[in-house]
């Protein structure tokens, strides 16, 4: 495995406490619209330049390390595959017109297609030919990584258009002894356990399904390096399937380091934020996602279960982390998902705004999550006296204030932790880490 160059320090702004409560920085919406402007029609592969070109986009928004696993890595019962390269791809209609040129979109060409020329009737042309009868008018998104292929995609409308006859075929692609590459940024913390932000590097010319992820992630990661944080936080930008396989096998000396993650995907679509539980459905971010999804009316939680996108390997039973997955309408339900309708058009910038501060939120209460012990716990403690009821500085929501307090002394008897105060009371996370601080700085509260 071949580490680039360590990447500069993160830049910093306005210092606060992750576990209070985040919100993305100014102008995180620009700097995400320009780099899904700029890295849309980059030819996105499981490995090749256009992840290479990808991740150094990023460099605007967080500076992220490159780190190469060379061709033929065995990892757990895969292998690093070949690095892929397509330069140019078309086919010649017997009239002359050129068809389903890469040119046009990088969807055209099957991902990972084997080198071709030569001449081909049009019933064998089909054969290699991708389609969705049902969505007639779009290119849907195919790949073939491990079995030998060569191919195109295009709408129905264009496969029913084509005439007899002989059509010539130039896939100029090759596939060599490389490397996968893959982004990572850790951010340390007092805590040496890790909390995972993952999302997918494969994808070409997909907006929503692909960049989204991306763009938030490098938002989320130019927060969190700007606020107080209490554990390590570890950023990886992953080719699908294979990228996190790999990082799991090479990684065996922080696996069990890992608190929790969250997988990012389709953050850019009109529907609700919608979290997928992990594995084991009652860890730490499931906890936390009940609480910041749950109690959205829009939101959604969703139980396990072993198909999607990256959670499959975190949660997989030999690993068994407490990951899940933040993303908006449900795996596969979009229309558009995997075609060429998962345009620039088809992402709305402000819903990824949104959807970085619920992450930043999920965080924020994995952040405040300890349990207490109650120093004061014959009685009520006088308040007044210590400064914490009332007053000049109280908040404007004085009720919830003054509500988190009492619920925070209440539970404060070693049993029970911030998530489940949180719960009991119905207050915001936030509200109670609030409390929480308060009470330790009058010296009523000790973290257990």
């Amino acid at each position: 495995m071949i580490r680039s160059e360590a990447p500069p320090e993160p830049r910093t702004g306005e210092h606060q406490a992750l576990r209070r409560g985040a919100s993305l920085e100014a102008g995180a919406a620009v700097r995400m619209t320009r780099f899904m402007d700029e890295a849309f029609g980059l030819f996105r592969a499981i490995t090749g330049d256009g992840v290479r070109q990808t991740l150094r986009l990023l460099d605007e928004i967080v500076p992220v390390g490159q780190i190469e696993v060379p061709t033929g890595t065995a990892v757990l019962d895969w292998t690093v595959p070949q690095e892929w390269v397509a330069r140019q791809a078309y086919v010649v209609a017997p009239d002359g017109r050129r068809l389903f040129d890469m040119a046009e979109t990088n969807l055209r060409l099957l991902g990972y297609s084997v080198p071709f020329r030569g001449v081909v009737p049009l019933n064998e042309l089909k054969a290699h030919l991708n389609s969705l009868p049902d969505r007639p008018d779009l290119i849907p998104h195919r790949t073939s990584y491990y079995a030998p292929a060569w191919g195109f995609s295009a709408t129905q409308h264009e496969v029913d258009a084509l005439e007899p006859g002989e059509y010539e075929v130039v896939v100029d692609t090759e596939l060599f002894d490389g490397s996968l590459t893959y982004g990572e940024l850790v951010l340390p913390g007092d805590d040496e356990r890790e909390v995972l932000v993952t999302t997918h590097t494969c994808h070409p010319s997909l907006a929503n399904d692909n960049l989204s992820g991306i763009a938030v992630a490098a938002e989320v990661a130019r927060r969190v390096a700007a606020s107080d944080h209490r554990f390590t936080y570890r950023f990886l930008f992953l080719p699908a399937t294979i990228g996190p396989i790999t990082w799991l096998a090479t990684h065996s000396d922080v696996v069990p380091r890992i608190h929790c993650g969250l997988v990012l995907t389709g953050l850019g679509d009109t529907g609700p934020l919608t979290y997928k539980r992990s594995r084991r459905g009652a860890t730490v971010i499931d906890r936390a996602a009940e609480l910041v999804i749950g109690r959205d009316e829009a939101g959604e939680l969703l139980d396990w279960y072993p198909s999607g996108y990256d959670e499959r390997q975190f949660c997989s039973p030999g690993f068994d982390l407490a990951v899940g997955r933040l993303s908006r309408t449900r795996h596969g339900e979009l229309r558009e998902y995997h075609t060429s309708g998962d345009d620039l058009s088809f992402v709305d910038v402000d819903r990824m705004v949104d959807a970085g501060g619920a992450v930043l939120r999920l965080l924020g209460a994995v952040e405040a999550d300890l349990s207490y012990r109650n120093l004061s716990p014959h009685g009520e403690p006088q308040l007044g006296s210590r400064g914490l009821y009332g007053g000049a500085w109280a908040p404007a929501d004085r009720r919830a204030y003054e509500q988190a307090i009492l619920w925070v002394l209440s539970l404060s008897d070693g049993d029970h932790d911030v998530l489940s105060i949180a719960a009991a009371s119905g207050l915001e996370v936030r509200a109670v880490a609030e409390a929480v601080d308060r009470l330790r700085h009058a010296e009523l509260l000790a973290p257990v």
